[in-house]
């Protein structure tokens, strides 16, 4: 058997610009969806203590936390006179917050209504019944005299 010659085919020639390494760009992402679009808006602390003051809450506290290693700017503590009172003033803070162009609200304790916890991300409002409220003692646990850093021992 005679083997026939096929012809080399000549590799393909790429321009050396081609081949160099470019940098890649990253193109920024854009957020998605309605809460990304929205800017937020400026004075919770203010609406909060308006609506608490309306709503009838007692005992309010306002704790700036810009001095603590906190998530939030401000903690505010107010005190409702019975479970209802206290599901009726948080309801009221959240639908008043909602009418300002807050939307990005997390509510934690409605159904119970005996601590109801409202972070608008800036602003932490603890509502609560008189007795939690002495047993837990929020004030003093964030007050400025409390240290930073707690140590084990």
């Amino acid at each position: 058997m005679a083997e026939t010659e096929t012809p080399a085919v000549p590799a393909p020639v790429i321009p050396a610009e081609l081949l160099a390494d470019a940098p890649k760009v990253k193109k920024p992402r854009k957020p998605r969806g309605k809460k990304a679009d929205a800017p937020k808006p400026a004075g919770a602390l203010e609406v909060i203590l308006q609506q608490l003051d309306d709503s009838k809450a007692q005992q309010v506290v306002t704790i700036a936390l810009e001095q603590k290693k906190a998530v939030a700017d401000a903690m505010v503590v107010a005190s409702g006179t019975s479970n209802r009172h206290v599901g009726a003033i948080a309801d009221q803070v959240v639908q008043k917050l909602k009418e300002r162009g807050y939307r990005d609200l997390r509510v934690q304790g409605l159904p119970q209504c005996d601590w109801v916890l409202v972070d608008t991300g800036d602003v932490v409002v603890h509502i609560f019944r008189p007795e939690v409220r002495s047993f837990y003692n929020l004030e003093k646990l964030w007050s400025a005299n409390a240290p930073d850093d707690q140590w084990a021992v």
